[in-house]
């Protein structure tokens, strides 16, 4: 039912938990012990996998380009900017070009740049918007 390794072990573990903790409620008039147990699992896999958490993990990027990589220094920021996106950002205005290497090439939040940078969040919002709009301007006649 699971086709990740890792995550198939994390159900195999809770499950162990779930029978230990649950094995009182086991009725042996209703069947075979290993057929409860199967199906203790099986719910188990199938209420994992309909969660929110596990639907919202499964979008998150595990490519050679994603976040996580980047900021453990596996790749280079300049590895992913096939697009030009740094020799563009000199066209920008200095906010705007500080802001936007900072969140896209530092992977910093728009609260952290406010509070390394002691701008007001709005301020940054309001600014990163701005600079996102001129860069896809500048992307499009690039």
């Amino acid at each position: 039912m699971v086709e990740e390794k890792g995550l198939a072990e994390d159900l195999l573990q809770e499950a162990f938990i779930k029978i230990w903790n649950n094995f009182s409620s086991y009725d042996v008039a209703k069947g075979r012990l290993f057929t409860w147990m199967l199906n203790l699992t099986k719910n188990l896999t199938i209420d994992t996998l309909r969660s929110k958490g596990y639907k919202k993990q499964n979008k998150i990027s595990k490519d050679e380009n994603s976040v996580s990589n980047i900021a453990d220094g596996n790749f280079g920021a300049d590895r992913f900017d096939t697009i030009g996106l740094r020799k563009q950002l000199e066209n920008l205005k200095p906010e705007q070009r500080t802001l936007i290497d900072m969140a896209y090439f530092g992977g910093f939040t728009q609260d952290e740049i406010a509070k390394q940078t002691g701008i007001p969040l709005g301020t940054v919002k309001t600014r990163m918007r701005s600079a996102i709009i001129e860069l896809r301007k500048l992307l499009q006649y690039a």
